[in-house]
């Protein structure tokens, strides 16, 4: 076994008690393991430090995989009680670089390194309190409470590796080597590449929920291609390779490049992989704490763009049409290595895991029925974009992990590298990122007649197609839109009109209608799912959506910024991810807070009503909409505002409510009904009315 990371454990078993110790090792191990990772930094002041713009500085990701426990936990009412409000909040969102992820530095203070290491010393209890007593049977299950816990610890074995490429892009002097990370021994000339013959067929992907390991959302469901024979690659593309493409002016010839390429040839104004260093004598190469000399037979890290562009490179040289492997074809490759899934893969087998290194290694010295680096040493950039299965569902625990990744946009790679371990190193684990994007990532190139299948991005996601035909859609039997008609009513009785705020915004309509009255507007909604509409809508211009009719039968729907009349007003609008509950200090200073039924859908209402008189200006409104339909798989009933019956057997009206809890910093000033309508079908629809209330902040 690796010395430094625990092979993954099974989900199977027969005894709780064994399970439950396997589980303590595991996330022992894992939280070790991140930590040591962070050892890597010089000082501490490097943890104030960005590898690159995109991302926070390394002490936002050293407090996020911690916080992640306790918000999981907390919205999936395993626990009630916070450690930190205001770590779980600032370090909560904010990793890959979406439209929602807040970047603004100036946003920020970061807290001490010395406070998030005594911040991960009390998760580390809370959640080794938790292993050691939660109640769970085997098989482990996605409705288990355990699989919380064990979607923490995949979560940060993701983070594991994803820090380590952070730490590599910093600059040389801000790393220190670190004894445990051993840097590969072994590097020579370059290796001659050569073609092999892969057996095409039909090709299965997807599991079912009864698999014996932990999975993420996208790997459920079914999906089936029957392709063509093809060739692939012996090797993985080396550095030495690649270089024939460098030294030939490949990122100079713009005929190697499409559209989203040369706009990173003009945004980045590189001339080699961003890994190499330039010197007097050609190059040299970044491994993860030290330059090294250039490693010709160890695989290339590049994003795909650059690999996309060798492919032409070489296509053109040849004649021969090469290509990045789609994942079918990869899953063939799979099947022709021999190679099994775990447990029966042995880590000794790659380089993976730590197991060997800390770094890449030469390309020929993994094989696996004659093909080499089917799994291990870097991972390969592929051809699909990433997509949900046929019978994909969203874990209610982690709604955003994948669906944000759905847009065409997210390449797959494909088979781990030396840093995977965890649910990275499994047969049917499912990786996507930006072709921009920098990972341990290389790649392999095919010849194949193979087509790639193209899809329509049209939002499947029932709930989310629901939401946008609600707030997008047409009037139905004479009852106005909702979305418009809440914030022409809010802006109504705002006085000062700069700043507005719509929490719980769904896919962003009421958003949009706020700008044609205020500066700035900021829509905020806990669901990635949705704000991505509106977040698509801004940056896009439209937005499409299934419509649903009768069973499953739907209608495509497209809507556009043009149509709707807000070309002029997308630039006033921006949209975050945030819990209303917990929300991150700098979202404050709103002359207006529309909340439209919001209140009776969060875990603990009275937290958000105590908390936002904070972030509204003196003389700044709050509205709220709700229905009061309370109920408690979103609110624990203790927590209710109204809805009930009190000891004295006195009913509690949720409007009472929030008089009581309002008082101290608000006036009543008005409220009415508002009538929605919510089409479930082309037949069947919600009729429902909700009390918009008004309260002026004093």
């Amino acid at each position: 076994m690796s010395k430094l990371s625990m092979y993954p454990i099974t989900l199977d078993g027969k005894s709780v008690d064994e399970k439950r110790q396997e589980i303590i090792a595991y996330f022992n191990n894992t939280f070790d393991l991140f930590e040591k990772v962070f050892e890597l930094l010089r000082d501490e002041s490097v943890f104030y430090k960005k590898s690159e713009p995109t991302r926070h500085p390394m002490i936002f990701y050293f407090g996020h995989t911690a916080t992640f426990f306790i918000n999981k936990l907390i919205n999936m009412k395993i626990i009630s009680e916070r450690i930190n409000p205001e770590f779980e909040s600032i370090f909560a969102v904010g990793v890959d670089e979406m439209d929602w992820d807040d970047m603004e530095e100036s946003r920020y203070r970061w807290p001490k390194v010395t406070d998030v290491r005594s911040y991960r010393d009390k998760v580390r209890t809370v959640v080794n309190g938790l292993i050691e007593s939660l109640e769970f049977s085997l098989p482990i299950r996605d409705d288990s409470p355990m699989w919380i816990i064990l979607m923490g610890i995949e979560h940060e074995r993701i983070h594991i590796e994803t820090s380590l490429v952070l730490h590599r892009q910093m600059p040389i002097e801000f790393i220190q080597k670190v004894e445990d990370f051993i840097l590969c021994p072994h590097a020579g000339e370059v290796v001659k590449n050569e073609m092999l013959q892969i057996k095409g067929g039909f090709i299965e992907l997807g599991k079912n929920k009864e698999h014996h390991l932990y999975g993420w959302d996208n790997e459920y469901g079914s999906y089936s291609e029957e392709i063509d024979d093809f060739q692939a690659a012996k090797y993985l593309v080396s550095n030495g390779e690649f270089l024939e493409f460098v030294e030939a002016g490949g990122y100079e010839n713009e005929s190697y490049w499409d559209e989203e390429g040369l706009e990173f040839l003009r945004r980045s104004g590189v001339k080699h992989p961003h890994f190499w260093v330039a010197s007097k004598d050609g190059y040299k190469y970044r491994a993860l704490a030290e330059i090294i000399e250039m490693p010709l037979n160890w695989p290339v890290d590049v994003n795909a763009l650059e690999a996309e562009a060798f492919c032409r490179y070489k296509s053109q040289k040849e004649g021969v049409e090469y290509k990045l492997p789609s994942e079918a074809e990869y899953a063939a490759i799979y099947k022709a290595s021999g190679l099994y899934d775990i447990p029966e893969l042995h880590e000794s087998r790659a380089n993976i895991n730590f197991y060997h290194y800390a770094s890449s290694c030469p390309v020929d010295e993994f094989g696996f029925n004659g093909i080499y680096d089917v799994i291990g040493n870097v991972w390969q950039w592929s051809r699909t974009p990433i997509r949900g299965f046929a019978g994909f569902e969203v874990h209610e625990a982690y709604d955003d992990f994948s669906t944000p990744t759905f847009d065409e946009k997210h390449a797959l790679i494909l088979g781990a590298s030396w840093a995977s371990s965890g649910n990275l190193i499994m047969k049917h684990s499912r990786y996507a990122f930006r072709k921009h994007f920098f990972q341990n990532a290389g790649f392999r190139y095919v010849v194949s007649e193979n087509e790639a299948k193209e899809e329509d991005i049209y939002e499947s996601d029932a709930l989310v197609s629901q939401y946008c035909e609600f707030q997008y859609g047409d009037e139905r039997f004479g009852v106005e839109n909702f979305a418009v008609k809440c914030a022409d009513i809010a802006a109504g009785f705002a006085d000062k009109k700069i700043k507005a705020l719509d929490l719980g915004c769904a896919t962003g309509r009421a958003s949009f209608e706020l700008a044609k009255y205020f500066d700035a507007v900021e829509g905020i909604d806990f669901s990635v799912r949705f704000i991505g509409v509106g977040s698509k809508l801004k940056n896009d211009g439209y937005v499409a959506y299934n419509v649903p009719l009768e069973g499953d039968i739907t209608r495509e729907k497209k809507i556009t910024l043009q149509e709707l009349g807000y070309e002029t007003l997308k630039d006033k609008v921006s949209f975050w991810q945030g819990d209303a509950c917990n929300l991150k200090p700098n979202f404050t200073g709103y002359d207006l807070v529309m909340a439209t039924n919001l209140i009776d859908r969060l875990y603990n209402p009275k937290l958000f009503l105590e908390d936002i008189a904070k972030r509204i200006n003196r003389g700044g409104i709050l509205v709220l909409t709700s229905p009061y339909t309370w109920q408690e798989s979103s609110t624990a009933n203790e927590l209710w505002l109204g809805g009930y019956y009190d000891d004295d057997g006195r009913p509690i009206r949720t409007i009472d409510a929030l008089r009581e809890l309002l008082q101290k910093d608000f006036d009543f000033v008005h409220s009415e009904d508002v009538e929605f309508v919510i089409a479930e079908t082309a037949r069947k629809h919600q009729h429902t009315v909700s009390e918009l209330s008004v309260w002026k902040r004093r």
